[in-house]
């Protein structure tokens, strides 16, 4: 007998699948670009700020893999920024920042 996917859960898995698409094209579109402005302005990267809220896991993860140039897209969806002003500038201490904010609030194991 075959098991029933909730509606939940197929909007979870065509939210991680958008994700990973829009992800993979912001990657292969701007991996030349030095501008990190540049970068988040590309309209991939536009559609991942637009997915809101229910992302915040995915880009923690992502950020928690690749410590890739997520920063631009969490500060708007999370309507915070857990960077302390000594940090700014230091990417691995930002990542260390992003990654306790969404463990303390559940977002990441």
């Amino acid at each position: 007998m075959a098991t029933a996917i909730s509606p939940n859960e197929m909007e979870q898995d065509e939210m991680v699948a958008r994700f990973g698409a829009l992800a993979s094209r912001w990657r292969a579109e701007t991996g030349v670009l030095s501008s990190s402005s540049a970068r988040a302005m590309h309209p991939a990267y536009q559609q991942i700020i637009g997915m809101g809220p229910a992302v915040l896991p995915l880009l923690l993860r992502e950020l928690e893999r690749a410590e890739e140039g997520w920063f631009w897209a969490l500060k708007p969806i999370a309507g915070e920024d857990p960077v302390p002003p000594e940090h700014r500038g230091k990417h691995s201490e930002m990542v260390r920042d992003w990654l306790q904010w969404g463990r303390n609030r559940g977002y990441i194991d």
